[in-house]
């Protein structure tokens, strides 16, 4: 199917820049509704760019409308919101349940969005239980495909630094090669490839991607 309609939350984020790049080189997609919270500038002629208050639930179900496939690859961090559970909630788990939500009433076919690796809606971590709601959530809607991608430490270059995450790529590169396979470090890149090409393999229902099932993508 050509001339598809993707929406996209979250592209300037790590995972999210580098799947806004494929979005752009992909023959498939001729329109890239990208959903951001300020104002940024992108040049490609594909991409529509809609400043939205994702609080805005009759604006924020408009442009999910008509959108073949939803990906969600919003996130935020502790520091971001100075510590705030309720702010960080809104983020990580408002956005990105209310955006499948609306996809789900709208009629949009693929739901694609980024977990974590351990996610978990029983854990007693903060953020794996977070986003195991997320998915049991999402899981729980009238969608025809959810994809959902579950990531361990991510490698690439992000906006903002963060020592202790550098510490950390440091020492788990070292022993990679130790790690069962669902906790090896993966290219942000790597993750944004395979989440569009899940899309392509007309895959039904929900279905988890690990290390393993994301290299074997691409």
């Amino acid at each position: 199917m050509n001339n598809k309609t993707v929406t996209l939350i979250g592209a300037t984020g790590l995972i999210g820049s580098h799947l806004l790049e494929l979005l752009q080189s992909d023959s498939e997609i001729s329109l890239i509704k990208v959903l951001v919270r300020r104002p940024v500038a992108f040049k490609n002629p594909k991409i529509k760019t809609i400043v939205l208050d994702f609080t805005d639930y009759e604006t924020f179900k408009s442009e999910i409308r008509d959108s073949d496939i939803v990906f969600c690859a919003v996130g935020t961090t502790t520091k971001k919101v100075k510590g705030d559970k309720k702010e960080y909630k809104k983020i990580d788990y408002d956005i990105p349940v209310n955006a499948a939500k609306f996809s789900s009433e709208t009629g949009s076919p693929q739901f694609v969005f980024v977990s974590s690796i351990g996610a978990n809606s029983e854990s007693k971590n903060f953020y794996l239980k977070l986003k195991g709601k997320v998915e049991d959530a999402i899981c729980s809607m009238n969608i025809q495909t959810v994809l959902i991608f579950r990531p361990s430490l991510l490698l690439g270059k992000r906006q903002e630094f963060r020592l202790g995450e550098l510490i950390g790529k440091i020492f788990i590169k070292a022993v990679s090669f130790l790690l069962p396979s669902q906790m090896k470090p993966i290219r942000a890149h790597d993750v944004a490839k395979s989440m569009l090409e899940a899309t392509k393999k007309g895959l039904k229902g929900n279905i988890i991607f690990h290390y393993k099932e994301m290299k074997q993508l691409i």
